[in-house]
């Protein structure tokens, strides 16, 4: 079974200037990666759960900050991997920078039988749409153009 996973892409206009809130993945395998290293929060629906509310308990976890409705449908994406993403986009603002997140254990180095803790989400920034198209997963950039087209938005 395909993996499955849903997420917020919070969203903001400065004047004429679109922007959304992208994170980088936390941990040894992403550190040196940025183009192409950029998501919106997510993460794998729990069995039962309901795909929006996994999409806001995902986003709170990773980010710290509490969505706010009205939740924009962007549809779903699939990554090469065969993984689905169900997104919506919501209005908001935030300080990049007090983003906290939440944490994972992984064995590092692989094999050495030492495990370390590392943030889940290493950092987050917002973007415009050019900015975007640069940083962001090829598959998931799929929801900014979606998200600027249901907003009317030109930039």
């Amino acid at each position: 079974m395909k993996k499955q996973s849903a997420g917020l892409l919070l969203y903001r206009k400065r004047g004429s200037v679109f922007e959304v809130l992208l994170v980088h993945l936390g941990g040894p395998f992403w550190a040196r990666k940025d183009r192409g290293a950029w998501f919106l929060p997510k993460g794998e629906i729990e069995s039962g759960e309901d795909i929006l509310a996994a999409a806001q308990r995902e986003f709170r976890e990773e980010t710290g900050i509490e969505p706010r409705e009205p939740f924009l449908p962007l549809g779903s994406v699939a990554h090469k991997s065969g993984k689905q993403v169900t997104a919506w986009a919501f209005a908001g603002d935030c300080d990049p920078a007090a983003i906290r997140s939440n944490t994972f254990r992984l064995e590092w180095p692989p094999r050495s039988g030492k495990f370390s803790e590392f943030a889940e989400i290493d950092r987050a920034a917002f973007f415009t749409l050019e900015e975007a198209r640069e940083k962001m997963h090829e598959a998931e950039f799929a929801f900014v153009l979606r998200l600027r087209e249901a907003l009317g938005a030109s930039s």
